[in-house]
């Protein structure tokens, strides 16, 4: 018996006149375990949502080198590491980067997207099993993020979650690009007209991009975000610094901090402790200083009585995929069967 990966087509209500016209009919992948197409069981499902720039589609590449999603989860299968189970890998990418998974009006209002539209969507294809306590949300980096925003405030969805290397403690991990933003932007013009710029003429698939197009793409995609603003008439976000001097600017910083995961654990705290596993790790030399984070958040779940598993890893941010053997694992075991 062999897996299956199915590509469909949906076509999204709520992202249908998103504010960049960015496509409303999208591809979502969905891995079938081995025995899916030999039994009329029911199984769980892990949404698997990907990192900024990223989209479902990707976890498929082929490398000489490493495994792609369904080459990994087979053998995860095969040599009973984990059990069967369905993944799901949407696309949530935005002209943009990125939509961090959360409503914007900026770029649309990806959280509903996925709660509101593929969850049921999926639930209503395949044989799943529709209980929060069989359904995981995982991702890394962006998808990490994510996780954690999607998890604390669904948890009548999503019964587990996994984060890898996920962005929180926004200060460590977002603030030290600001300066380089000013320099970098400078090369597009002047001041606001700077970033339409970067907007108009590098959001396309000309090569070779420059060294600095992804911290320059990292700080719009994140304002989009996390500081909307569509009655700016150069671009319809906020930065949350001066364009110029890159000084904090407190009014609008303090809207990015209300989307960080390690200052929401508190006011999520009931939502959290409904999870059946929260599974948190970073590597030690992630270049984003996103292992600050992970410990801070841990630090917080702990300081709310919230159970969790934290573990970290010698290795930085980027390819580190070979992180799912482990977390499938912890998901194969706390999943409800039945």
């Amino acid at each position: 018996m062999n897996s299956q990966v199915i590509v469909l087509k949906y076509s999204s209500n709520i992202l249908r006149n998103n504010p960049i016209k960015d496509p409303h009919i999208r591809n979502v992948l969905v891995y079938l375990p081995p025995s899916y197409s030999k039994s009329n069981r029911k199984f769980p499902v892990v949404y698997l949502i990907s990192g900024f720039t990223g989209f479902g589609a990707m976890n498929m590449n082929i490398s000489a080198y490493s495994e792609n999603i369904q080459q990994r989860l087979d053998r995860l299968i095969r040599t009973k590491k984990i059990k069967e189970m369905i993944v799901v890998m949407p696309d949530c990418f935005t002209k943009y980067g990125g939509s961090q998974f959360v409503n914007s009006a900026a770029t649309g209002k990806y959280e509903d997207y996925m709660i509101r539209e593929i969850v049921p969507f999926i639930d209503l294809n395949f044989r799943t099993i529709p209980k929060p306590a069989s359904r995981c949300i995982i991702g890394k980096s962006s998808g990490g993020y994510g996780a954690m925003w999607l998890a604390m405030r669904h948890p009548d969805v999503f019964g587990l979650m996994v984060t890898h290397s996920g962005d929180t403690a926004f200060e460590y991990c977002y603030m030290k690009d600001f300066p380089d933003f000013v320099v970098q932007i400078g090369r597009y013009g002047r001041g606001h007209k700077a970033v339409s710029n970067f907007i108009k003429t590098q959001l396309n698939f000309n090569q070779p991009k420059p060294k600095d197009f992804h911290n320059i793409l990292n700080v719009i995609g994140m304002s989009s975000c996390y500081s909307p603003n569509p009655r700016r008439k150069e671009y319809n976000f906020d930065l949350p610094f001066d364009i110029y001097t890159s000084e904090i600017i407190p009014k609008i910083w303090e809207k990015w901090l209300q989307f960080d995961p390690v200052r929401l654990v508190s006011k999520y705290k009931t939502n959290l402790k409904k999870l059946k596993m929260i599974f948190v790790d970073c590597g030690t030399r992630d270049e984003f200083n996103l292992q600050a984070g992970a410990r801070i958040y841990c630090d917080k779940l702990r300081d709310n009585g919230i159970k969790f598993i934290h573990q970290e890893f010698n290795d930085g941010h980027m390819n580190i995929q070979y992180r799912y053997d482990t977390s499938f694992s912890f998901i194969s075991e706390y999943f409800s069967y039945a």
